[in-house]
C-alpha cells in the first residue's frame, strides 16, 4: 500500500511512512500475507527493458553523523526510444540490512522491485527533470539533511536513487531506473570497536636485467624505463606513497622495488632495441620518490616480503622438486631486511609471506615457512568458516608447526578490484566497503576482534585513490580502530575458528593455470649451475654473484603471473648473457702445427676479455694417439692458468714424437674442481720421424766435410812453407860481403862506371 501510494505520487507523512514501512516488514515475515500485499506489484512496476541508467558519482559524507547533510551527485541516461516527461530523481531509504549476506544480495539486484525497494522520502528533496529525450543524459545533485532520513538504530541502510516519470506509451508515473548503494549509520563511537589493518602494498614488476656495466659501480641495465612512469607525479607508486603517508596502514614492500629505485638514483642504463643500452634519464624522479617514501614510513609499521616477491604457489606446486629451487628463499628473506635498513633506514618485519590472492594449501604453507616466515597472509575465501560461529572470527589462526595464518577478509580485500576510473563504480565500492566493515563490528559477540584487508598486489591509480577514500572514511573511528599486521598476527585467536588448511584439490584452478611451469625452474637451475662454475675462476666473484643472485629471485617473482611469454624471454636473456660472459674466457683457436724431430714446444693461448682477472683454471692438452705423440711420458699434460683482465696468456707444452704422421690434439680448460670450462679446441700436429740411417748419412757427410777441410788446410800450409824457403835462399845468394875475383885469383879490385 505504501509503495503504491508512492508510485502514484502520494506523499505520506514521516510518521505514517515509518509505520507503513514497519508494517511491510512484518507482513513480509508471513509468506501468505506478503504474497497478498506484494505479488501484483513487481509485474506492474517492472522497468522497461531499455529504461534509464542511473549512476552515482559521489556521496558525501560517506558515513554521516547527526546534523550532517547528505549530498549525492550522479547522472541519469535515457536509454529508451521515448522522451521521458515530468520526471524526478528521488532518494529511497530502506530498512536495516540484517547481515553481510543481505548487503551482497542488495548490491547484486538490478531494476526496481515494488514491495522490495523502499518508497521515496519527502518529494521536496527530489530533483525535477521536465524532459529527458532519448539517448540524452542529465546530471543531478540530491541534498538531504540526515535527520530527514529517519535513521533509527545503528547499522547499514539500503539507499536507492531512482528516476520516475512518464512516457507516451506509459502515461502513468512509474520508476524507470534505480541505483542502489548503502549508508552506514553509526553516529556515535561503538562501545566495542574492531581493529582493522589495511595492507598497503608497494610492489612492481621486474625492471632490472642481469646485465651490468664494466665500471666500478656496475651500473645496472633496465629492461625499459617504464618504472619512471609509476614513480613520477600522478603515477601509481607515487600515489601509493602520497596517499598512504596520511593513512593508518601497514606498508608491505617488495625489497626489489627499493633496490631498483635506489639503483636509478645512482645512475642506470636502459636497453634499446637493436642497439647498446643508453643512459637512463629519470634519476631525479627516483630520488624524489625515494625521499617521499622514506618520510612516509617513519613511525609506521613496515613488512618486507622476500626479495622480488617469490611466487610461493608456483614454487610449491612446480618448483620444489627441481633441485636447488627452494634454497633461494632463505637468501631472499635475508636480502629483504638489508634492503629496508639500507634504503629506508627503518625497522621492518620479515616474518610474513603472501601467497597469490591469499590462496593456500599444505604445500604452500610448507614452502612459506621454509623461507623463515611464521605468518602467512591468506584470505577468508581460502581458509573459510563453516558458518557455525554466527560471526567472523579474528584474523589470526594457528595452523600448526608454529605457523599462523593471518586471514584477510575476502569481501573487504576484493572491494576495489575492477574499473575504479568510473566514478560510479568507485562510489559504490566505497559505500559497500564501509557497509561490510560496520556489519562486521555489529555481529553478535562479546570479544573484540581484529580484521585484515589485503587488496590486490598492484592496484591501479584509480584503485589506489578509491582505497584511500575508504580508509579515510573510517578515520572517524566510530566502529573501527587502526591496527597493524604484526599486532593482528599476534592477537589471541578464537578457539572456535577454522584452522584446517584446505587440501591441494581445493586450490583455485584459475590460479593454478597462471603458475610458472616446471620448465621455468629447470631453466633457472641451469643458469645457477652455469653461474656456480663461472664464479670459481673469478678474482672478484661478487661482481657476478650479486647481480645474478638477485636476478634468480626475480625469475621466480609473482609479477610474472599472466605474462608467460615475457617471463620466458626474461629467463632466456639471463642465461644468454651469462653464457656470453663465460665465453669471454676461452682457449684461442689454434692452427695446425708440424713437429720435426723427437721433441718440440707447442704453445696454446688462453684469452680473458673480462675486466677482472681469472685464476684457478687448468689448461689440459691431450693427444688422440699417445703411441705417436706424447706430452712428457703420457698422452696428456696440464698447467695452471692465471690471466689478467683483458689479456691473453700463452702456455707452452713439450711434445715428444715416437712416429711420423698427423695426430689430433685437444686443448680444454677446467676449473680447479675438474669441471670442463668453455669449448674445447682441436688442432693437428704433424710429426716427422728421423731414422738412425738418416742420422748416419748426415754424420758421414759432416765427417767428410771436416776431413776435406783438414786436407785443404794442410795443403795450404805446405805451399806456404815452400814459398818461404825459396824466398830465404834467394836472399842468401845476393849478399854484398864478397867482391868480384880476378882471373889469376889475386883479388885485385876494379871500379867500373856506367
Amino acid at each position: 500500500m505504501a509503495e503504491a501510494a508512492d508510485i502514484l505520487g502520494a506523499s505520506p507523512t514521516p510518521v505514517r511512512r515509518r509505520w507503513l514501512r514497519r508494517a511491510v516488514v512484518l507482513l513480509a515475515g508471513t509468506p501468505v500475507l506478503a504474497a497478498l500485499v506484494y505479488s501484483p506489484a513487481p509485474k506492474a512496476q517492472a522497468a522497461p527493458a531499455s529504461g534509464v541508467d542511473v549512476q552515482l558519482t559521489s556521496m558525501s559524507p560517506a558515513a554521516p553523523v547527526k546534523g550532517d547533510t547528505l549530498t549525492i551527485t550522479g547522472t541519469v541516461v535515457n536509454n529508451g526510444s521515448e522522451t521521458i516527461n515530468d520526471a524526478h530523481v528521488g532518494l529511497r531509504v530502506g530498512p536495516l540490512l540484517a547481515d553481510r549476506a543481505s548487503i551482497d544480495e542488495a548490491a547484486e539486484r538490478t531494476g526496481f522491485r515494488a514491495g522490495v525497494d523502499p518508497g521515496e522520502i519527502d518529494p521536496a528533496h527530489a530533483v525535477k527533470i521536465a524532459s529527458l529525450p532519448s539517448k540524452v543524459n542529465q546530471d543531478f545533485t540530491l541534498t538531504i539533511p540526515v535527520n530527514k532520513l529517519e535513521l533509527d538504530k545503528d547499522g547499514v541502510y539500503q539507499l536507492g536513487v531512482s528516476l520516475s516519470g512518464v512516457t507516451e506509451s506509459r502515461p502513468s508515473e512509474q520508476v524507470l531506473g534505480i541505483k542502489r548503494t548503502f549508508l552506514p549509520w553509526q553516529p556515535e563511537a561503538a562501545a566495542k570497536r574492531s581493529q582493522l589493518t589495511y595492507v598497503w602494498p608497494l610492489i612492481s614488476t621486474t625492471h632490472v636485467t642481469a646485465e651490468t656495466g664494466s665500471d666500478e659501480t656496475q651500473t645496472p641495465v633496465f629492461l625499459d624505463d617504464s618504472l619512471a612512469e609509476e614513480l613520477r607525479s600522478g603515477g601509481r607508486l607515487e600515489r601509493m606513497v602520497s596517499l598512504g603517508k596520511d593513512l593508518p596502514i601497514t606498508w608491505v614492500i617488495d625489497p626489489d622495488l627499493l633496490y631498483t629505485v635506489d639503483a636509478m638514483t645512482k645512475g642506470y642504463r636502459v636497453r634499446v632495441p637493436g642497439g647498446k643500452p643508453v643512459q637512463g634519464k629519470n634519476k631525479a624522479v627516483a630520488e624524489q620518490w625515494l625521499n617521499s617514501l622514506e618520510a612516509a614510513v617513519q613511525g609506521k609499521k613496515v613488512v618486507a616480503l622476500p626479495f622480488a616477491d617469490p611466487d610461493l604457489a608456483s614454487l610449491a606446486h612446480r618448483g620444489k622438486d627441481v633441485s636447488g629451487t627452494l634454497g633461494q628463499l632463505r637468501p631472499a628473506t635475508d636480502k629483504a631486511k638489508d634492503a629496508i635498513d639500507t634504503v629506508l633506514h627503518v625497522p621492518a618485519s620479515t616474518d610474513f609471506s603472501w601467497p597469490v590472492d591469499g590462496a593456500i594449501d599444505p604445500s604452500i604453507v610448507n614452502v612459506a615457512t621454509s623461507a623463515g616466515a611464521h605468518n602467512i597472509l591468506t584470505r577468508s575465501d581460502s581458509l573459510s568458516e563453516s558458518g557455525a560461529l554466527g560471526y567472523t572470527p579474528s584474523a589470526a589462526r594457528p595452523i600448526g608447526a608454529g605457523a599462523t595464518a593471518v586471514v584477510a577478509d575476502a569481501e573487504l580485500s576484493t572491494a576495489f578490484e575492477g574499473d575504479m576510473l568510473n566514478a560510479g563504480n568507485a562510489t559504490l565500492a566505497v559505500q559497500r566497503f564501509l557497509a561490510h566493515s560496520l556489519s562486521l563490528n555489529l555481529q553478535k559477540t562479546d570479544e573484540q576482534r581484529s580484521f585484515v584487508v589485503a587488496p590486490q598486489r598492484m592496484p591501479s591509480v584509480s584503485q589506489v585513490e578509491t582505497m584511500a577514500d575508504a580508509v579515510r572514511a573510517l578515520q572517524g573511528g566510530r566502529w573501527t580502530q587502526p591496527g597493524d599486521l604484526e599486532t593482528a598476527a599476534a592477537a589471541k585467536p578464537d578457539p572456535s575458528a577454522a584452522t584446517q588448511v584446505p587440501g591441494a584439490g581445493q586450490y583455485p584452478e584459475e590460479l593454478r593455470k597462471q603458475e610458472l611451469p616446471v620448465s621455468a625452474f629447470e631453466k633457472i637451475r641451469t643458469t645457477q649451475n652455469t653461474l656456480d662454475h663461472f664464479k670459481v675462476i673469478l678474482a672478484a666473484p661478487d661482481r657476478v654473484e650479486i647481480p645474478f643472485g638477485n636476478t634468480t629471485n626475480r625469475e621466480m617473482s609473482t609479477s610474472w603471473r599472466s605474462r608467460p611469454a615475457e617471463a620466458a624471454l626474461y629467463r632466456d636473456q639471463v642465461q644468454d648473457y651469462l653464457l656470453g660472459l663465460t665465453e669471454k674466457v676461452k682457449v684461442v683457436p689454434k692452427s695446425d702445427a708440424t713437429l720435426s724431430g723427437h721433441s718440440a714446444t707447442i704453445p696454446v693461448s688462453v684469452q680473458n676479455s673480462l675486466v677482472q682477472d681469472v685464476h684457478d683454471l687448468v689448461l689440459r692438452v691431450k693427444s688422440a694417439n699417445p703411441t705417436r705423440l706424447m706430452f712428457g711420458d703420457k698422452g696428456q699434460a696440464e698447467q695452471q692458468v692465471t690471466v689478467q683482465g683483458d689479456h691473453t696468456q700463452t702456455i707452452k707444452f713439450t711434445a715428444n714424437a715416437t712416429a711420423s704422421g698427423p695426430v689430433e690434439v685437444t686443448a680444454q680448460l677446467f676449473t680447479k674442481d675438474g669441471v670442463p670450462y668453455g669449448k674445447e679446441r682441436k688442432f693437428t700436429v704433424d710429426a716427422t720421424e728421423i731414422t738412425p740411417t738418416v742420422m748416419l748419412v748426415i754424420a758421414g757427410g759432416v765427417l767428410l766435410l771436416v776431413l776435406a777441410g783438414i786436407k785443404m788446410y794442410a795443403s795450404r800450409k805446405r805451399v806456404a812453407a815452400r814459398a818461404a824457403a825459396e824466398e830465404n835462399t834467394q836472399q842468401s845468394d845476393e849478399s854484398p860481403d864478397t867482391g868480384p875475383q880476378s882471373a889469376d885469383g889475386s883479388g885485385t879490385s876494379e871500379t867500373v862506371d856506367r
